[in-house]
């Protein structure tokens, strides 16, 4: 699947104001001022170059205040409609890219109410009751549920893919590994089942943090509210910032409301550990496309060549993946960074907490698309991983299971089992080959069916337990997830 498309499909570079910098005082702050600000000052400070993306989630919460104030009384019905009107137009010339962005209004919110003005005289009565503290705050609530949304979309077609080619593997046999050395047999469908465990808890983090999301802000004004009889319950309704009931959901402390930035962080967690779960899935397929495993071929339209080594095929989409998900702990670890020392209520510091909000967004969008794409590709070699799996060794501690069945104390029959690999390797014979005489004379208990431990199909029918690798299992849990993603 696709990654979620944005509201706006193209975001114009901002552009200098010509007249920045003159000296006129800046348009809806500078009452206080004489002079404007400096044109370094105006290039360093402005967002507009990142925050335009808001657009479309700014327009609607002003619309909603529109609304509200026309409801109370504090815009009359044809103000409200002209600036409505207004914002769908402003709306429609951002989408199609003829916008002008001006960095000398600092972001998306004073573009938008300048463009507003030069449309209606009643734009001026547009920022009654309201902060762009509290606006901003708003615009990004509503971004953060539609992006969660776009990424449970895209985790949930990954699931599927994974699903399916667990669905598609369920009698391949290949080892598992623990410190990447050979553990025990399981089946590629029981580990692609791992991955869909994990995606599934990524899936359920994005409609937290959406839920966490869901409080309107609006109304909390810059820090104290305001003496204006707004209707914060009005505005909360008409943006979609309502329970299960369709009871309004506002912030209940005007401070925290511009100053919180926990959802952020949120989200950023949620991003960064679904990245580092994709990170695992591209190091295991790396491996397992490898030549010395060749377990899997990856589909060449997601790798590539060498300049040098022609019969190279190199898996760059998964390598950008593990390389990718150190990006979205970073995001992570700056977010958190600027916030834990900051006074209540709003600093300027936090302008900067929307980048790497961003930046996870669109990289963990593109690279869930990948790996789907990746996944669904994947052509398993069942001659290769069976061939693994035929290693005795794979079943050694099924056979310590049998000396205890045997009414051997497990510790005795784990030192037992070791006793015989260490004859198997030193005599340089595979471990179920070894003679009856020479493995008694270690584990006198081993009765005289020792050797039918040494089956992985019989191995994993015996693990039918929940939670195991057994073919019943497997099956149910295909059937589980198929189910919930339908």
């Amino acid at each position: 699947m696709a990654k979620a498309s944005h509201p706006l499909k193209k975001r114009p570079a901002a552009k200098s104001s010509p007249s920045a910098g003159s000296g006129a005082a800046q348009a809806t702050w500078g009452g206080r001022f004489s002079t404007g600000p400096a044109a370094l000052m105006l290039k360093y400070s402005e967002s507009v170059s990142f925050d335009c993306r808001l657009a479309p989630f700014d327009i609607l919460g002003s619309q909603a205040h529109a609304k509200m104030l026309a409801s109370v009384g504090l815009l009359k019905p044809a103000e409200c409609k002209a600036i409505v009107q207004g914002l769908d137009e402003i709306l429609h010339e951002i989408k199609s890219g003829k916008f002008h962005w001006d960095i000398a209004l600092e972001d998306v919110h004073m573009n938008i109410e300048h463009a507003l003005r030069a449309r209606t005289p009643a734009a001026a009565k547009l920022h009654t009751g309201r902060s762009r503290n509290d606006q901003v705050a708003t615009a990004m609530r509503l971004w953060f549920k539609w992006s969660c949304a776009g990424l449970h979309a895209a985790l949930g077609q990954l699931l599927r893919t994974l699903v399916a080619q667990a669905e598609a593997n369920q009698e391949v046999i290949l080892p598992g590994y623990t410190h990447l050395q050979r553990a025990q047999p399981v089946t590629v469908a029981h580990h692609l089942l791992a991955y869909v465990e994990m995606f599934g808890r990524d899936r359920a983090r994005f409609v937290d943090v959406a839920e966490h999301a869901n409080v309107c802000p609006l109304g909390s004004g810059a820090i104290a509210g305001t003496t204006l009889p707004i209707d914060r319950a009005f505005t909360a309704r008409e943006l979609g910032f309502v329970d299960s009931k369709g009871q309004p959901r506002l912030t209940p402390n005007s401070m925290d409301a511009v100053a919180d930035r926990d959802v952020f962080v949120e989200f950023l967690s949620a991003a960064a550990l679904c990245g580092a779960h994709a990170s695992r899935v591209a190091e295991d397929l790396i491996l397992w496309s490898s030549t010395e495993f060749h377990f899997a071929q990856l589909p060449e339209a997601f790798t590539t060549g060498s300049s040098l080594m022609p019969q190279k095929k190199n898996p760059d989409a998964l390598e950008l993946l593990r390389g990718k998900s150190a990006r979205l702990q970073g995001n992570l670890q700056t977010l958190l960074t600027l916030i834990k020392g900051l006074p209540l209520t709003y600093n300027r510091d936090l302008q900067e907490d929307k980048p790497p909000v961003f930046d996870s967004f669109d990289q963990l969008s593109l690279g869930l698309n990948v790996l789907t794409q990746v996944v669904a590709g994947l052509e398993i070699d069942a001659a290769a991983c069976a061939a693994a799996a035929s290693d005795p060794l794979l079943l050694a501690t099924d056979l310590a299971d049998h000396l205890v069945l045997q009414g051997l104390p497990f510790r005795d029959a784990h030192h037992a089992v070791g006793a015989l690999v260490a004859l198997s390797e030193n005599s340089q014979t595979p471990l179920h080959e070894l003679l009856d005489a020479a493995a008694r004379k270690i584990a006198p208990k081993l009765g005289s069916d020792w050797r039918k431990v040494f089956d992985t199909t019989r191995a994993l029918q015996a693990r039918e337990k929940p939670g195991m690798p057994g073919p019943k299992q497997t099956t149910a849990q295909i059937a589980r997830w198929k189910k919930l993603l339908s």
